[in-house]
């Protein structure tokens, strides 16, 4: 099984893709590790990604993906995955993709992100990254609220994918 932590920036992917990745015993990576350095100063300069510079972004992490699953093993990923194409690009034909939508208010998100530090996102591109997002339906998601914390959002998470574990 793959998870992929979904959701614009400030919604906790890391944090909450780091957690499960502990639950479930499994490895972690960071899908910002794969932006280009050109896409990386774009949005550290407040410019928000096209399409065009998103693709190779995407079809890399499928990559990786891919590699997890040819090993077999389960794998926790994290990537905006703002669009529902970009989402079909990460998911392929594979059942065993699932994504965790953290869905929250501008408002909240917006306060995360300012108080943030060392990261190349630049808060003035919330409003765009929320104006691009095309939230995933239950057929395509397990949703869950930023406003939980982040111990019960990775227990929502776990019981969800219908994994039960003692903590």
């Amino acid at each position: 099984m793959i998870l992929i932590a979904m959701g614009v920036s400030g919604a906790g992917k890391s944090r909450i893709g780091e957690m499960l990745a502990e639950r479930l015993s499994c490895s972690y990576t960071d899908g910002d590790a794969f932006h280009s350095a050109a896409n990386k100063e774009k949005m550290h300069q407040g410019i928000p990604l096209t399409d065009d510079d998103r693709w190779p972004w995407l079809r890399t992490i499928r990559a990786a993906i891919e590699e997890k699953q040819r090993a077999g093993e389960t794998a926790v990923f994290t990537c905006s995955s703002l669009k529902r194409s970009y989402r079909d690009v990460l998911r392929g034909n594979d059942a065993d993709v699932r994504f965790v939508y953290l869905k929250g208010s501008f408002d909240v998100l917006h306060e995360r992100l300012k108080s943030r530090t060392g990261h190349f996102f630049d808060p003035s591109l919330l409003q765009s990254q929320l104006d691009t997002l095309e939230e995933p339906g239950p057929d395509e998601a397990i949703e869950v609220s930023i406003e939980l914390t982040p111990e019960q959002i990775v227990d929502h998470v776990m019981q969800k994918i219908g994994v039960v574990q003692q903590h």
